[in-house]
């Protein structure tokens, strides 16, 4: 029976009658090793299928279709929750019909009715416990205590007996182990196992948010890991160039920032006879070094992603691979994937070649030394140092601004303005200022033609129809295009919707805005609307570039995906232009998995990357507690308005029961609040000047008050060290007030 058959056969004997594992040996006859690991291994199968579970009897039992299996994810305010599936669907729960179950537990759902366009489900089982350890502030309350969760998508506290307090005091943050969960009888139980230090102390954030994203420690990898990295060459080694195209001799150079150590992307560039450019990119063979299989291999993929957390690295491989023989260093040989695409003077891609090569950078570039010796201020030194690749990039400049041309005219959305922050940090390691990252003429150079690359490696196996890993991007939420729409209506900017919303569409509206006062928050708006990019072995297209076909293909040392697109490529190279039926089948079973959980590891990253920047941003808030900023809304609530300090792109809440001179009600339609007396509009991108009153940094929490002018009293009373900001005061407010 082959495994697609013995699938079947189990869901049709547990489909009315839930079965142990012995029992389902039983009712095949199952008695030597073989039969029933193929049984263990069609069981473990249709779990992760989500289509089979086992009940709190350890029995097999079918999935029917009002039932479904996910992980729940609570809101962080716990009002609501979300099951997600393994098929990708996504079941609303309301909190009162989540019973006992913790964020990140495997529960089984019951589906009870549809809650805004989602399928609502009530929780019947929790199958498997997700959390094992909780951060949170320890609180005491007598000879016992409990520890509040900081993540406040845990709504609940956990209590800790004198026995389990250990060395903690009232206040501190400390790491504890769950001994008991919840049951409808007894309360959650912890045992605090670390004490991470005072909450105010700048040196907890690292450790905070790598517990709670549940991330490996900065240089750790198992010992088997270590153990094979160790046995892997220092140098490319002289057999290992066979059958390699050698570019030692070409001008090849890789531009990073200037605290990048690990560099998997070289680019080289000519003019040939013709008129067109020869763009070279080459792109570290990571997949010569990590094996199928591997302990590297099974690490790579279970970590996903390189992690990067401000001025720490949690690297997707061992130091000796991305640092080393991976990383394309000046001066060394190093063995590589090299696409050679031919581009005319308009932008079209004539012709292209993918290699297994080698190549010898001739210098390490810099952005801002790129930058600097591109602009008209170029010091001596720059020049000296890296002058001689001017013509170089002087023709890549060229060449940048002909694609990026092309790719605005069909669509693609360039134009929204980079939100990335440097942190300066003064000598206790506290945020001393935040200042936006610019982005200069070579960090546009590398991503123009990191496109390009991965638009031409995806349309390879796009054509053939072969099974490949795409990068993704959906069409965007029309609820969300209608409240942009309306928005711009308010603003007196008139846009006609087309039937299709196609990213030109949202590319002509930055165009047009772009000098607008409020163009940042136009921008800000557009970008709620859009979906998430994901990996998929389905090709959709990707909607932001505009683009029929992409991949990730340039970043095999820090992205599992582009280590998987390295392997199908040279299978595909092997083949001369196809792959073999083994492997057809071999990838059309792994690729949905890989995307899947490539996907969700992006997420834990991104997520853990934003953390640890909004504690950032809230610990620098906090000491300014009572100053004055202008704030921009960038979303209106029923209970409050979100706002954003542009200057240092910190967000935070105004509660709707601060807003004093009038009582608001929400406008659907508009998105805004409205005065009932006044009839005053709150609306997103307005401009105001508020007070900040409470900044909570392990919440990651900020909460803003209107600012009035008659009020400066109350505010200096209430916080006697701020320093009130001499901003243009407006007390229409106020008089209103006393009348």
């Amino acid at each position: 029976m082959n495994d697609k058959n013995l699938k079947e056969e189990i869901l049709k004997r547990i489909d009315k009658n839930p079965l142990l594992q012995k029992e389902i040996y039983e009712s095949f006859k199952a008695h030597s090793k073989t039969e029933k690991e193929a049984i263990r291994n069609a069981l473990k199968e249709l779990q992760e299928e989500g289509k089979i579970y086992k009940d709190s009897r350890n029995r097999y039992c079918k999935v029917d279709e009002n039932l479904a299996i996910g992980i729940i994810n609570f809101t962080k305010r716990g009002s609501m929750a979300f099951v997600e599936c393994e098929d990708g669907r996504k079941i609303a729960v309301k909190v009162e019909n989540s019973g006992i179950s913790l964020h990140k537990d495997e529960v089984a759902v019951e589906i009870i009715g549809t809650w805004k366009e989602l399928p609502e489900g009530k929780v019947i089982r929790i199958l498997k416990r997700g959390l094992k350890y909780v951060i949170g502030e320890f609180e005491r309350k007598g000879i016992f205590g409990f520890v509040v969760p900081i993540d406040g998508k845990i709504n609940m506290d956990f209590y800790v007996s004198p026995e389990h307090i250990g060395l903690a005091k009232n206040g501190q943050i400390v790491k504890a182990k769950i001994i008991r969960y919840q049951s409808p009888t007894k309360n959650p139980e912890v045992e605090i196992v670390e004490v991470l230090g005072d909450k105010d102390d700048p040196s907890i954030d690292l450790p905070i948010v790598i517990f709670k994203h549940d991330l490996p420690e900065p240089g750790y990898f198992p010992k088997k890991v270590i153990e094979e990295a160790d046995k892997l060459p220092d140098k490319v080694l002289p057999e290992e160039l066979k059958g390699r195209k050698d570019f030692r001799k070409e001008r090849i150079f890789t531009i990073d920032g200037d605290t990048a150590k690990d560099f998997d992307d070289a680019v080289g560039i000519k003019k040939l006879k013709n008129g067109n450019y020869l763009l070279g990119v080459h792109i570290a063979d990571v997949s010569h070094y990590v094996k199928e299989g591997s302990e590297i291999e099974k690490e790579a993929y279970k970590r996903g992603t390189s992690v990067y957390l401000i001025d720490t690295v949690i690297p997707m491989l061992p130091f000796k691979l991305s640092n080393e023989i991976c990383s394309l260093n000046e001066g060394q040989d190093r063995l590589t994937m090299s696409l050679i695409m031919e581009i005319d003077p308009y932008g079209h891609l004539v012709n292209s070649r993918i290699y297994n090569g080698v190549i010898r950078s001739v210098k390490r570039l810099t952005y801002s030394k790129v930058n600097e010796l591109l602009s008209d201020n170029c010091s001596p030194e720059v020049e000296k140092d890296i002058g001689f690749l001017k013509p170089d990039l002087e023709m890549m400049k060229e060449l940048m601004e002909i694609l990026s041309k092309k790719r605005k005219e069909r669509g693609s959305i360039i134009d929204i303005e980079s939100h990335e922050v440097q942190f300066i940090f003064d000598e206790k390691g506290y945020v001393k200022d935040i200042l936006p990252v610019e982005r200069g003429v070579s960090e546009q150079m590398i991503e123009e033609f990191m496109v390009l690359a991965n638009e031409t490696v995806a349309s390879y196996f796009d054509v053939k129809e072969l099974p490949f890993l795409y990068r993704v991007h959906e069409y965007p939420d029309p609820d969300l295009i209608l409240q942009l729409h309306n928005y711009l209506e308010l603003l007196g900017i008139k846009v006609k919707m087309p039937a299709t919303i196609q990213p030109k569409f949202l590319q002509e509206i930055l165009e047009r805005t772009k000098d607008h006062p409020l163009s940042k928050n136009i921008q800000m708006m557009l970008v709620r609307t859009m979906k998430r990019a994901l990996y998929s072995e389905t090709n959709i297209g990707h909607f932001g570039l505009a683009s029929t076909s992409y991949t990730h293909f340039t970043s095999p040392i820090r992205r599992y995906p582009d280590l998987i697109v390295h392997r199908l490529l040279k299978e595909f190279m092997r083949h001369k232009g196809s792959l073999s039926n083994k492997e057809i089948k071999k990838y059309s079973y792994l690729l949905p998995k890989v995307a899947l959980h490539s996907s969700e590891r992006e997420k834990i990253a991104d997520q853990a990357e934003w953390d640890l920047i909004d504690m950032k941003k809230v610990e620098y808030i906090s000491r300014h507690i009572g100053d004055v900023y202008e704030v921009y809304i960038t979303g209106v609530t029923r209970f409050g308005l979100f706002v954003e300090v542009p200057t240092k792109m910190i967000s935070g809440l105004i509660h709707i029961s601060e807003l004093h001179d009038d009582y608001y009600n929400y406008d659907e339609k508009t998105n805004s609040l409205i005065g009932e007396r006044t009839g005053k509009i709150y609306r997103i991108g307005d401009k105001l000047e508020a007070v900040v009153v409470r900044a909570d940094k392990l919440r990651m929490e900020v909460d803003f008050v209107p600012y009035v002018e008659d009020e400066l009293a109350k505010y200096s009373q209430q916080y006697p060290n701020a320093k009130i900001k001499g901003l243009k005061k407006n007390n229409k407010i106020s008089k209103k007030r006393k009348k």
